[in-house]
Parts: C-alpha cells; sequence; structure tokens
C-alpha cells in the first residue's frame, strides 16, 4: 500500500485554513454538578438524538436500562459485519493498544503510531482539551489514513473516515465527522482536507467541514451545558426514535406519571415549545384550550390545532371524538365510498426484510359474510429466492375475489405492490386496477377519528378496542429477525412466529375498520 492511501478526489479542498472552534463562557454554569471528565464522539452522536440519553448514559444506573431487543442486537451484528468489510479494504491495519477506557493510555498509543508514518490505523482514539477545565474531547474515528501534507511529525497528515450503516450522510453522521475532523486538527497541527462517512453499499461520502463546524460548535456547547446540570433534560417522548433506546422504559415511567404531553400524538418537540410558552403544559390545560388561539402558530394551522385540544379531551373522557369537515355545513370528515362493506372483504398485511431488500410474506385474510368464514391466507417466501412465486400467488388470490375491497394499514402496502408489480413484470393496467381496490384504514380513522391513544400505531388502536396479539413480543422489527434465524436455522418455529404475528396483524385490521364502520353508522345515517 502506498504512503497516501488513494480516497475519492474532493472537488475543492476544505481543509487547512479553517478556524479552530470557539466556545461561548456560557457553557460554565456556577451551579453545575462535577462535569464529566471525557466527552467521546458517541456521547455527542446520542446527544444528536436524545439530549436525555446523554445525561443518563453517564449518570443514570445500568440497572434501568432495558435489556438489547434482538432487533437491536440484529443491528449491531450487521454494523460489526459492514464495518469489518470495509476495513478490509484499507488493510493493513494497525491498532492502538491501551487498557479498555484508559484514553489516555489509547491516545498515546495512536498517537506513536501516526509519528511512525502508519498508512492506515483502526480504531484510533484521539484527545484534546475543551474549552472548558477538566473536561476533555475524546474522538474515536475507525479509521485514520495517512495522506501527502504537513503535521507535527513531518510531511504526512492523516484524515478520518467514520464507518456507518446507514445508507444516506445523515446530518448526526456529519456533525461526528466534523468533531473527528476538529480533534485531530488539535492533534495533528493541521486540518484534515475533509472528514469522510462509508456507507452501505459502497459509497464513501465527503463531509463539507465548513459547513458542518457551526452546527458542531451548537451541538457542543448545547452537550457540555446539558451534560454539567444536576438534572437531566426534561422528558419527551418519541416513539419513532425511543423505541429502540435501553432508557426507553426508564423515560417512558415518567412521561406517564406525569402525563406529559409529549405522549399525546401530534405533540412534536417543535410544538411543544409553543404550548410550554402559552402554559399549556398539563392534558387538562390543553383539553381547555380554544384551538382558534392556537392554529396561527408556526406549525399548527386549524386542522391540527383542533386535532390537538380533541387528543386531549379523548384522553381526559377515554372517548372517540368524530371529526368534522372544517367549514360548514360541517359533516363527518367519512363517508361511505371511503371504508365500503362488501360481501366478501380482504385485509392484507406485507412482512419484508429490509436488509435484504425482500417482500417474503403476503398476509391475506378473507372475511365472507355470507358464510361467516374467516380465512387466513400466508403466501410466503420461504427463501429469497421464493419471492417472485408469492408475489404470483397474491396476484392469484387477489383475483379469485374481483370485487373485493383490500384493506390495510398504512400506505406500505400499496407501495409495495406498485414496487413489485414493476419488479416481476405485471403488467401497469392490473396494478393500477387492482389499486383501486385498496383502502387505508389508518388513513379513514386518523382523518374522521380522535381516540385517547399515544400513537396511531395499529397495536395502540387495536389495543384501544380490544384487541391483542397471542405473542407479546411481536411487532414488526422482531418478525425481521425471526426471518433471519429462520433462514441460518431452518427452524420451522420461527416460521410459525411470523405466521402467527402477520395475521394478527391482518385480524386487528379487519376489527378496526369494523369497529370504524359501526361509530360512523350513526352519522352516514342518522335517520336509520
Amino acid at each position: 500500500m502506498s504512503a497516501s492511501y488513494p480516497l475519492p478526489q474532493r472537488p475543492e479542498s476544505g481543509g487547512g485554513h479553517l478556524a479552530p472552534l470557539r466556545f461561548p463562557s456560557e457553557t460554565i454554569t456556577p451551579n453545575s454538578k462535577t462535569p464529566v471528565r471525557w466527552l467521546t464522539d458517541d456521547l455527542l452522536f446520542h446527544y444528536q438524538r436524545c439530549s436525555r440519553r446523554a445525561f443518563l448514559d453517564l449518570y443514570g444506573s445500568s440497572t434501568a436500562k432495558d435489556p438489547p431487543s434482538d432487533y437491536l442486537a440484529k443491528l449491531r451484528q450487521d454494523s460489526t459485519v459492514h464495518r469489518s468489510s470495509v476495513m478490509q479494504e484499507y488493510e493493513p491495519l494497525h491498532r492502538p493498544r491501551y487498557p479498555k477506557g484508559d484514553w489516555t493510555a489509547g491516545a498515546k498509543a495512536t498517537q506513536d503510531l501516526m509519528a511512525q508514518g502508519i498508512d492506515a490505523i483502526a480504531q484510533a482514539v484521539l484527545v484534546a482539551d475543551s474549552a472548558v477545565e477538566g473536561i476533555q474531547l475524546v474522538s474515536q474515528p475507525d479509521l485514520l489514513i495517512k495522506q501527502p501534507g504537513w503535521s507535527h511529525w513531518g510531511n504526512w497528515t492523516y484524515t478520518t473516515i467514520d464507518i456507518k450503516l446507514g445508507k444516506k450522510p445523515k446530518l448526526d453522521y456529519q456533525v461526528v465527522a466534523a468533531f473527528h475532523a476538529y480533534v485531530l486538527a488539535r492533534v495533528q497541527g493541521m486540518w484534515p482536507e475533509t472528514s469522510w462517512l462509508a456507507l452501505r453499499e459502497g459509497k464513501i461520502y465527503a463531509v463539507d467541514l465548513e459547513r458542518q463546524l457551526l452546527k458542531l460548535q451548537d451541538t457542543l456547547n448545547g452537550c457540555l451545558y446539558d451534560l454539567r446540570q444536576l438534572e437531566p433534560p426534561e422528558v419527551f417522548i418519541s416513539h419513532s426514535r425511543c423505541d429502540l433506546c435501553y432508557w426507553f422504559s426508564h423515560c417512558y415511567s415518567s412521561a406517564k406519571a406525569e402525563q406529559h404531553l409529549s405522549l399525546l400524538p401530534g405533540v412534536t418537540p417543535a410544538r411543544y415549545v409553543f404550548l410550554q410558552e402559552r402554559h399549556l403544559t398539563t392534558v387538562e390545560a390543553l383539553a381547555a384550550a380554544n384551538p382558534q388561539q392556537l392554529a396561527p402558530l408556526p406549525g399548527f394551522g386549524e386542522p391540527v390545532a383542533e386535532k390537538l385540544v380533541h387528543q386531549a379531551q379523548a384522553l381526559l373522557g377515554n372517548r372517540a371524538i368524530a371529526r368534522t369537515t372544517p367549514h360548514p355545513p360541517q359533516t363527518f370528515a367519512l363517508h361511505p365510498a371511503d371504508l365500503p362493506s362488501a360481501e366478501v372483504e380482504l385485509y392484507f398485511d406485507i412482512e419484508a426484510a429490509p436488509d435484504q431488500d425482500l417482500i417474503y410474506l403476503h398476509g391475506v385474510l378473507v372475511v365472507d359474510y355470507r358464510t361467516g368464514e374467516e380465512t387466513f391466507h400466508a403466501l410466503l417466501a420461504e427463501s429469497p429466492e421464493a419471492e417472485q412465486t408469492a408475489w404470483a400467488q397474491f396476484l392469484e388470490l387477489v383475483h379469485d375475489y374481483p370485487t373485493a375491497p383490500i384493506y390495510h394499514f398504512c400506505p406500505y402496502e400499496a407501495q409495495t405492490v406498485r414496487k413489485l408489480g414493476q419488479l416481476f413484470g405485471t403488467p401497469d393496467p392490473v396494478i393500477e386496477t387492482l389499486l383501486t381496490r385498496f383502502f387505508d384504514v389508518h388513513k379513514s380513522i386518523t382523518e374522521s377519528v380522535t381516540l385517547p391513544v399515544e400513537s396511531y400505531a395499529l397495536k395502540h388502536i387495536a389495543r384501544w378496542i380490544g384487541f391483542d396479539w397471542r405473542d407479546e413480543g411481536a411487532n414488526g422489527a422482531q418478525s425481521i429477525c425471526w426471518y433471519n434465524a429462520w433462514l441460518e436455522t431452518c427452524d420451522r418455529t420461527y416460521l410459525e412466529a411470523i405466521l402467527r404475528y402477520n395475521e394478527d396483524d391482518c385480524r386487528a385490521t379487519y376489527r378496526i375498520k369494523d369497529w370504524l364502520t359501526k361509530f360512523a353508522q350513526p352519522f352516514w345515517y342518522p335517520e336509520a
């Protein structure tokens, strides 16, 4: 390998002349607790997603953590495999040797390798002082790659590569990459030309350091400030971000105890700030608010304001509230044509393995009101090679019921049918005709009813109306793990668990549609 490992060309150099970051004095507060000694890139990464998580990672009790789910363990394993695959391209690699957790020793061992001019250094440790006395910044880039240039050691310099499992250069990835570059500049005496992200599918991305350094400065300042406080940041539950966190149960119990508004669907962090400014921080206060006073706020508007107030009222009364059209004559927002009933109805749910770009199960529940029968069909690809066969079986089944409406929950099923039609050459007219029979139950219920639920996900709604899943831990992420386990072991127990879960999803969709139809009857046929 040459002394300068080849990397993709960067159109313009952004390195060398970048000014050091400056930290405002406000980051030091007289009433703060004894600060953390080490501010690591891992801590900074999690802080961007949740400031409370970073605080708990630092000061929380490990006994309060949830055990890792199978899906989280899978993601970690996938990340390890991806990292190893990328690193193979940079062999031979040298790793600094030091006692685990001893950042000072790790930094010295890394600098010894850099001083020798080692071409590629894996799992480096870079340490630099922060602007706050007693706190040091710790950067652990996956790779340091030698490049032409100047540094403390001679006519070579280093650049960093961070290896991430994602397909896109997310902002939090880029900020951490900028952090690596900043600490590296302090260590070697020169800014790298750029900092790199090695993503999935062989993609490598050059981070625009000049653009990200201001964001890095704000993030570091906020992190240093929050981690020096006596109490953790306020809890805020966001299921899309919180569900995989090992502090979820700990934070969720706190949110439930205080009936935090983040448990209401539609209360985003940005909207919560405006609600706080108006002292609307309890369910009772929001339930009594006037939607017209909230509507002009940024990110609200009439529909959102009314929905939020109704959401609080629904929770207080544990009742469903019908939504009406916004302007006179105000009528129920759902029409019979949006939710048609028929002699035979189909309820459809897909299971997929995103890491393999594979649709492996089309589950269809056939409800025949003529005979009173409910029949579940599992159109399953037991191997990735059988995906097209499962798709053909699905098309054959829905063709057997040419006039039956097909109910699903959320747009994914309709989007996937169009995608599979293109993939396997199904004629466009066939797909378009089929999709005219699709009805999204999630869209129907969210547009017409406000429910006393924390989320309008399938499980939350179905459980509120009295339906539950046979396997307590079953969910989409677990299904992915079960399918991978089936491919690895050929143990049909995993397939059986997937089929039970998928059938329950179909039956939950059926139960919600049935409930919504009955709820709508007095609005559709008031004289009946």
